[in-house]
């Protein structure tokens, strides 16, 4: 979800100040851009920490064989509190953000851009906070939403390893071994696009840092869109990813797609095929939970309203 909202509202924002060099909706777009951007960096962060320790669990609970399916109400709330501290830590980017204007030396045609500079008319207190933040910024980049989620999914990832790794012989070839070795797959899977995509924009972070007043204002517009490019590319790719290597997620999305498409009316050839892909589905492993249910539920769809 928050992919797409990246896509929806922030890359045409910046397709259109780079073709008409005018900021699309002026200055509170130079504000609500940068937080969105931040704030999908500390949900993908923190949602791979929590991946991370929910593969932990599954490795180290003694109970692993009767591990209950976790609950929505459960889900909602890890999914609140990711959301709601990923918004809070992108705060300072709200009141860091301006929208500048400067004419072109040759055509004179004043360019619209936003700059990083705090608001003059905050209290002390905040000004002072924000400018912190400022400075610490590239540092906190780094290793906030680079380091973090890296280094956490690799260590969570050798955990699992080591401690099953007496247990691999015996539960290869057995359902429940495929089904979390898929799930590993998956968030190693994640966990990678994300490092590809935001090296970039931290080593020029550090570069723009060391080397800003040897640089011409052309060189910095350049490395800030590359990083936005490379941000966009995330959020078109994760999706896509998740769905193709988690199998009965991307089922269940397919179905809720044609079941749109056919405008929730399907025939009785189709029903019964319907009935055969949720009874698959709901065999098969999720994202989050690796265990059946010890009785099988009644066939309902998954994630569509028909």
């Amino acid at each position: 979800f928050w992919d797409f909202l990246i896509l929806f509202f922030c890359l045409p924002v910046v397709i259109f100040n780079e073709i008409t060099k005018k900021r699309l909706l002026g200055d509170v777009s130079c504000r609500i851009v940068p937080f969105v951007e931040v704030s999908s960096l500390g949900v993908t962060t923190f949602s791979l920490c929590a991946l991370g320790i929910d593969r932990f669990h599954a490795a180290t609970s003694p109970t692993a064989s009767a591990r209950p399916i976790e609950r929505c109400q459960s889900i909602i709330a890890k999914l609140a509190v990711i959301w709601v501290g990923s918004m809070t830590l992108s705060v300072p980017e709200i009141l860091l953000w301006q929208l500048a204007q400067d004419p072109a030396p040759v055509s004179g045609v004043v360019a619209e851009y936003c700059t990083m500079k705090p608001w003059a008319e905050l209290p002390e207190s905040i000004y002072s906070l924000v400018l912190t933040y400022q400075n610490a910024r590239m540092w906190w980049y780094f290793g906030c939403y680079f380091c973090l989620p890296i280094l956490f999914t690799l260590s969570c990832q050798l955990v699992t390893r080591r401690i099953r790794g007496s247990e691999k012989t015996e539960r290869r070839g057995t359902k429940q071994g495929q089904s979390e070795s898929h799930l590993n797959c998956t968030i190693i899977g994640l966990a990678t696009i994300y490092g590809l995509c935001t090296t970039p924009e931290n080593v020029c972070n550090i570069v723009v840092a060391y080397m800003s007043p040897d640089m011409s204002k052309q060189t910095l517009d350049l490395l800030s869109l590359i990083n936005q490019f490379f941000l966009f590319f995330k959020c078109s790719v994760t999706p896509v990813l998740l769905l193709c290597l988690c199998r009965p997620l991307g089922q269940a999305f397919m179905d809720c797609c044609c079941c749109c498409c056919e405008g929730c009316g399907p025939d009785t050839a189709s029903s019964e095929g319907s009935a055969d892909s949720k009874l698959k589905t709901e065999m098969s492993s999720s994202i989050f939970f690796d265990k059946p249910r010890e009785s099988p539920p009644p066939l309902l769809a998954l994630g569509t309203p028909c």
